[in-house]
C-alpha cells in the first residue's frame, strides 16, 4: 500500500482524552498513523485483527476506529458491522481508491464516514476531526445548559440536537450513528418539504458521499428502520418516488 504522507501543519501535543484504534494488519501503516495521532494529542492503540479490535472495544474508552477493509483473510465490512451491533464507536473506514460499491456497503453497515487510499495524513487528520466533533466526542458538555438546548419533538420522539440525542416515545434511548443523526436533523429542520439527494448532500457538510444516491439511500433506510421498524406505509420518512425524501411527522420545535 502507498500512502502520501505529508506532515500536518500546525501539529500540537495539547492533552486530548480521545482514544483512537487504529486497525490495519501492516504494521509500517499502524506506526505511520500512531504517530499522526500522537503528535496531535490522541491516545491510540493499534489492533491487526477483528480479534483484537473487539478486544479493545469491550475494554470501553475506545472514542474512534480507523477501520482497514482488508485485513488479510477478514473483512473490515464485517468486523464494523460486528463492532456496530454492540457499540456506536464512530467508525472511518480506509478503502481501496475507486471502490464505490465497498464504501456504500459500509456505509450501510453503520460507518460514519470514509477515507480513500492513497491519503494525505492532513486529510485523515481532518476527517478524524470532523467525525468527532459529529459525534460530541469532543463537545463540553458541562456547558450545556438546558436553555440552551435545541429540541425537536414529532410523533411522540424527542431529538435533542444540542446533545445529539434521540428518545424514543416511550422515554427509552434510540441509538444512532453520528451520520444518522446528521440526516435526521437535516429532515426534522424542513417537515413536510421533498429533498432531493443532492440536497440532502449539501447539507450533510463534512460527510464524503461520493456523489452517489446510493449512499443517501442507505442512509435513509438505515434511520427509518430505527424510526419505524421495516414497515414504509407508516413510515415519517417517505420516499417521493423519482424526487426525493420527505419528513411527515408533525415536527415541534422546543
Amino acid at each position: 500500500m502507498t500512502l502520501t504522507v505529508i506532515a500536518p501543519a500546525g501539529s500540537s501535543l495539547k492533552a486530548n482524552p480521545v482514544h483512537i484504534a487504529v486497525v490495519d494488519d501492516e504494521p509500517p501503516i499502524r506506526t505511520l498513523l500512531r504517530n499522526c495521532f500522537e503528535a496531535e494529542g490522541y491516545r491510540v492503540s493499534e489492533a491487526a485483527s477483528g480479534a483484537e479490535l473487539t478486544k479493545l472495544v469491550k475494554a470501553g474508552g475506545v472514542g474512534l476506529i480507523t477501520l482497514d477493509l482488508t485485513l488479510g483473510n477478514e473483512s473490515g465490512l464485517e468486523i464494523a458491522r460486528g463492532i456496530r451491533a454492540e457499540s456506536q464507536v464512530p467508525i472511518i473506514m480506509v478503502t481501496g481508491k475507486g471502490d464505490l460499491i465497498d464504501r456504500v456497503v459500509g456505509l450501510e453497515v453503520g460507518a460514519d464516514d470514509y477515507i480513500a487510499k492513497p491519503f494525505h495524513l492532513r486529510e485523515m487528520l481532518a476527517r478524524v476531526r470532523s467525525v468527532l466533533r459529529r459525534s460530541g466526542a469532543q463537545a463540553d458538555r458541562g456547558a450545556t445548559t438546558s436553555a440552551m438546548e435545541v429540541i425537536y419533538r414529532f410523533d411522540g420522539w424527542e431529538f435533542n440536537l444540542t446533545r445529539r440525542e434521540l428518545n424514543q416515545p416511550d422515554g427509552k434511548p434510540c441509538s444512532l450513528t453520528t451520520a444518522e443523526i446528521d440526516l435526521l436533523a437535516v429532515l426534522v429542520k424542513r417537515p413536510g418539504h421533498v429533498l432531493s439527494r443532492d440536497a440532502i448532500m449539501d447539507q450533510l457538510k463534512g460527510h464524503d458521499w461520493a456523489a452517489n444516491d446510493r449512499a443517501i439511500d442507505s442512509q435513509v433506510s438505515r434511520l427509518r428502520k430505527k424510526l419505524d421498524g421495516d414497515s414504509e406505509a407508516t413510515s415519517l420518512i417517505k420516499t417521493i418516488r423519482g424526487a426525493g425524501y420527505s419528513f411527515t411527522g408533525k415536527v415541534i420545535k422546543a
